[in-house]
This record gives structure tokens, C-alpha cells and sequence, in this order.
């Protein structure tokens, strides 16, 4: 049964006058974790697009290119997009519920939980045009706080994905400039493990997600790459 198949079903489900919101009620086992996932980042997409006022192509765009949608499920994921935006109930509600369901876990909103990778999703589409709008910042940071995500995590995936003329290679890195080069490494290898499909899936985060981690794998690179140079450099200045 394909993702969409099991969305259009999940949305059956909702008893007549329930928002959207009271569907991730009732998705919180583990093998519907994906298909929570997927209507999580639509619905929040959803909530972020009324927080700058407008949804442009580019936006809807970078959603494609997180998310196949086969022509006959195009309607399933509509559906889905507009109920967030109709629903009476706010954006903070959406992400308090979504938070519960995944809490169940266990996780703290950490880099290695499914929340941070929606986080990672919502920065995804928020940066999709190229210009990240202060009332998307707001509504990010805001989700991130419910969520329980710390502010250098929140951080850290601000700097991979917000446009900056030179991004903080620590800060991507979320480590201290300070550090030892051993210290930084490891965090350097822990970001990539982070990112490997088996390790995303295993997460919840559904198959057609996983290019996701892709923005932030290169951010992780280039910023070790840039500091590693660094330190070379200075290295060989104190031979």
C-alpha cells in the first residue's frame, strides 16, 4: 500500500467536524509513523504559508522534490494542505500535538529525532525561493520551542539552510571554534551518520523524505572541509 494510499485513509478516519489536528490522535504507532510524518510537514507547510502571507511555486516545488506525488494522489495531499489551512485551530495546536506523537518515542527533539528532520523539512520549503521571510523565522522558532528543540540545534539547522554570503562552518557543525580538531571530526562524522538513509528510515522518516538530509549533508561537508583547512593551514604556519 503505497504512502498516499495510507494518508487518504488516515484522513477517512476523522470523524465529521474533527480539524486536522485530531489525526495525529491517531497515528502514533510505529508502523503509521510515516505516514504522520508526511501530513506533519504538509500541515505545518500549511501554517507557515500563512505566516508570510502567500505559498509561491518554488515552495510548492521543493514539497515535490521531498515528496513523489503520483498524479492520482495530487488531490489526497490538496486535501490535506488545505484542511491545515482551513482548520480553525493554530498553528502551535498542530505542532503540540505533532510533538506528543513523537515524543511517545522516548526522544528528545535532538539530532537524531524524527522531530528535528521535520524541523529539517519545514526550513527545506520556508527556503525554497530564496528568500527567507522574518514571519517564517517567527513561526519556525516558535515550532523548534514546542517541539523542545535547544536553540544550538536550532541553530545549527538554520545555518545549513538559511541563505548567508558565508555560513559559520561551527556553527553548522554545532561545536565550539575553541574545540580540539579530534572534537570537531567526530561531530563532523556523527552529522553524516545522522544523515544516512538506513538511519533516517529507521527514524520513521518515510523513504520519499530522505532527500531531506541531502541540503543538509553538503552544509555538514563543506563546513568540515572549510575547517579542516583551517586548521592545516595553521598548522603548517607553527612548523
Amino acid at each position: 500500500m503505497s504512502l498516499w494510499t495510507r494518508i487518504t485513509e488516515a484522513l477517512a478516519a476523522l470523524a465529521k467536524g474533527e480539524g486536522l489536528s485530531a489525526v495525529f490522535d491517531k497515528l502514533r504507532s510505529a508502523p503509521e509513523r510515516s505516514v504522520a510524518f508526511t501530513i506533519a510537514v504538509i500541515a505545518l507547510s500549511a501554517k507557515m504559508a500563512k505566516a508570510d502571507g502567500l505559498v509561491t511555486r518554488d515552495e510548492v516545488t521543493a514539497f515535490r522534490q521531498v515528496f513523489h506525488i503520483p498524479p492520482e494522489d495530487e488531490r489526497a495531499a490538496a486535501r490535506v494542505f488545505n484542511l491545515a489551512r482551513e482548520d480553525v485551530a493554530g498553528f502551535e495546536t498542530y505542532a503540540a500535538r505533532i510533538a506528543s506523537m513523537f515524543r511517545a518515542e522516548g526522544r528528545p527533539c535532538g539530532v537524531d529525532s524524527v522531530l528535528c528532520d521535520l524541523m529539517e523539512g519545514l526550513f527545506h520549503i520556508a527556503t525554497a525561493d530564496g528568500d527567507y521571510h522574518p514571519a517564517e523565522d517567527a513561526f519556525l522558532t516558535r515550532v523548534a520551542e514546542i517541539f523542545g528543540m535547544e536553540e544550538l540545534q536550532f541553530r545549527r539547522l538554520r545555518a545549513c539552510y538559511v541563505p548567508e554570503a558565508a555560513p559559520d562552518p561551527y556553527a553548522v557543525l554545532g561545536v565550539d571554534p575553541e574545540a580540539s580538531i579530534e572534537d570537531i571530526r567526530s561531530a563532523w562524522r556523527a552529522e553524516v551518520r545522522l544523515t544516512h538513509p538506513d538511519t533516517m528510515i529507521a527514524r520513521g522518516v518515510p523513504e520519499e523524505a530522505v532527500k531531506l538530509a541531502e541540503r543538509r549533508l553538503i552544509a555538514v561537508n563543506r563546513a568540515w572541509e572549510e575547517i579542516s583547512t583551517r586548521s592545516s593551514e595553521r598548522s603548517a604556519e607553527r612548523v
